[in-house]
């Protein structure tokens, strides 16, 4: 079947100058979807409050992640999720285990790990903790149960350019795949790492911020020496020919302005139609 694509214009997970944008990118991507197949998550506007968690604008969060998991219950099949910040995937993976039978891993195409927990993010920002959170590890309410998470050994992190020392002893001790941008440049090598977590099916998310900055204008937290769009397409189009899709996320769109956003669209649009690729040659 199709995708469902669901919105979710959710910034609260972003701690960057830049992190409304991100409400911002979601409604441009959204205005290029099929409006028949888009449902759209209702975010709060106010920031909301820590409540002693370590999570920066964790109650707003929480209100989010219940908010999208009762829209990603009328999707009929699959959902492909436009985020936002990278906390929109917490609940989309989450739906996707649930719905589907076989181990599920997760490709996590990002500069950032994002497997901070709230005692050592060096920020406070959920976005950071995303993964983390969806290994089981974090802040209750977001983190996903024991029915729903993805073991590390089932994550294969790729594009990953800026690890905090915390990350890096996670990754090292729970023997997490990571792969290089220029790993990432071989589609063949990351079907491999996928096949070799046992997966029978997968989920990915796409930071943008995976692509090199000079790709894309609209980023929140650019970091150099990123893959490239046709690189990127090539990765994904690879994966939904080699896996059943179980879901995917598009997050990280933070446009400067209108205009901006126009520039950036084409490539998004690539990723959107690589990710969906599968179903059109079905």
């Amino acid at each position: 079947m199709p995708a469902t694509f669901v919105v979710v214009p959710l910034w609260q997970g972003s701690v960057s100058s830049r992190a409304m944008s991100h409400a911002d990118g979601a409604a441009a991507i959204r205005g290029d979807l099929p409006a028949a197949a888009t449902l759209v998550v209702d975010v709060p506007v106010e920031a909301g409050e820590s409540l002693g968690t370590g999570v920066h604008r964790y109650s707003t969060l929480r209100r989010v992640r219940e908010a999208t998991e009762l829209v990603l219950d009328q999707v009929p099949d699959w959902a492909l999720t436009i985020g936002g910040d990278c906390g929109a995937s917490l609940a989309a993976v989450g739906h996707a285990a649930r719905r589907g039978e076989g181990p599920l891993a997760v490709l996590w195409l990002d500069a950032h790990p994002d497997l901070n927990t709230p005692d050592s993010s060096p920020s406070g920002g959920f976005g950071g903790m995303a993964l983390r959170a969806i290994a089981g590890e974090g802040a209750d309410g977001l983190v996903l149960g024991e029915a729903e998470r993805v073991a590390p050994e089932r994550i294969v992190l790729g594009g990953a350019r800026a690890f905090d020392d915390e990350e890096r002893r996670y990754v090292d001790e729970h023997g997490v795949s990571t792969l290089t941008v220029e790993d990432l440049s071989d589609p063949t090598v990351v079907v491999a790492a996928l096949e070799a977590t046992g997966a029978s099916r997968v989920f990915v998310h796409v930071d943008l911020d995976v692509l090199d900055p000079s790709a894309l204008s609209g980023l929140s937290y650019p970091l150099p020496f990123g893959i490239d769009p046709p690189a990127l397409v090539a990765v994904l189009r690879e994966v939904v020919a080699r896996f059943p899709l179980a879901g995917a996320t598009i997050a990280g769109f933070a446009p400067g302005s209108p205009l901006a956003a126009e520039d950036d669209l084409p490539t998004i649009l690539r990723l959107v139609a690589a990710l969906t690729s599968a179903e059109r040659a079905a």
